[in-house]
């Protein structure tokens, strides 16, 4: 398998970038967290935010971002990761058929919400005309581009692909959230996330783009190695379904330095975490980054690009600590998310 390396990064949550550097975090006493607006017309020209969706409006700035710091100017490739899509035009085109009482309508909003609108919006903006796809697969959205991405760069003219996850809120369909439990009923504070013992987390909306790479560049953050996808796993057998998965990469469990987990405070289904915090890696560094930035489908992305700085800047970020251990050199760090007890996703990086 081809060698693939993360040379460019940006990311939009509802915390600021800054975060990382140990920046006091946002505090919300509200269960639906809304990403940080940035200054979108730096890059983007005001006529076209006004028709933007807040999905269209964070990815197109990501990525933009994320070309201009790998010194990218258009991509081979454009893959897209999404559970829910632009929800916000897809709501807004059924509430005008609700008020027209179905008659005729302006298509604009329906076009608008189809999940590749993300993907076709970023192509349009750079004039990029190559391979470009959307997933939808849930949970595991943004680990099934990450799939894309490696076969893609089996093509040996392909030399850098724009990869990233995104997802946003809207007021109806979190409604639908709140009814099925995947919303906690109490109101917490996001930085109480892990201490609480209820059903349900804290919906957000974030976008993380990427430009990933054949080759290695003095300004790369990270070498992504894998990425590995499961519906369903017992959660006796969790710790052998990552050690299978590294030792097809060459690695055991005590090579990993630090792992990142989506640990969401729902009390159903952070059992899974238990199970190797307390198991194969109870001496190893544990972070944790809903408590910060909230549960999406594709908030995996976000940890992608904790994972790449990480590696790059040689620290481990206070913010995000689930226990006191650290490590001075990190090398390797292994993600692991899941949702609902589905769709398990494990996504392995290495310093240069």
């Amino acid at each position: 398998m081809s060698r693939v390396y993360i040379n460019g990064i940006s990311s939009i949550s509802p915390q600021p970038e800054r975060v990382f550097e140990g920046l006091e975090p946002h505090v919300s006493k509200e269960n639906i967290l809304h990403a940080v607006d940035l200054n979108y017309k730096s890059v983007i020209k005001p006529i076209m935010l006004r028709r933007m969706s807040k999905a269209v409006k964070m990815s197109l700035y990501c990525s933009k971002m994320a070309l201009k710091d790998a010194n990218v100017q258009i991509p081979d490739a454009i893959l897209v990761g999404t559970g829910q899509g632009c929800m916000q035009d897809t709501e807004k085109f059924m509430g005008n058929m609700l008020d027209s009482e179905e008659g005729l309508l302006s298509p604009t909003s329906f076009i608008q919400s189809t999940h590749n609108t993300v993907g076709g919006q970023i192509a349009l903006d750079l004039n990029c005309t190559g391979h470009n796809l959307t997933f939808t697969q849930n949970s595991v959205s943004f680990e099934s581009a990450l799939i894309d991405t490696q076969l893609q760069f089996e093509d040996p003219d392909v030399e850098n692909i724009l990869v990233g996850g995104v997802d946003e809120t809207s007021e109806k369909f979190t409604g639908f959230q709140t009814l099925d439990g995947q919303i906690k009923k109490e109101k917490i504070r996001n930085i109480n996330l892990y201490n609480s013992n209820t059903p349900g987390t804290i919906i957000s909306e974030s976008a993380a783009f990427f430009t990933l790479g054949s080759e290695k560049k003095s300004t790369s953050y990270a070498e992504f190695i894998d990425v590995g996808i499961f519906n369903s796993i017992d959660v006796s057998d969790i710790s052998s379904k990552i050690q299978k998965f590294l030792k097809r990469n060459g690695v055991s469990f005590e090579d990993i330095d630090v792992v990142i987990l989506g640990r969401n405070g729902d009390h159903r289904f952070d059992k899974y975490y238990d199970e190797i915090q307390n198991g194969i890696f109870s001496g190893k560094s544990q972070l944790g980054f809903k408590h910060m930035v909230g549960e999406n489908n594709a908030v995996s992305s976000y940890a992608f690009w904790m994972g790449a700085k990480i590696l790059k800047e040689k620290k481990i970020p206070e913010n995000f600590k689930l226990n006191t251990l650290n490590c001075d050199v990190p090398q390797k760090i292994l993600i692991y998310n899941q949702y609902l007890g589905r769709n398990h996703g494990f996504i392995l990086l290495q310093s240069l």
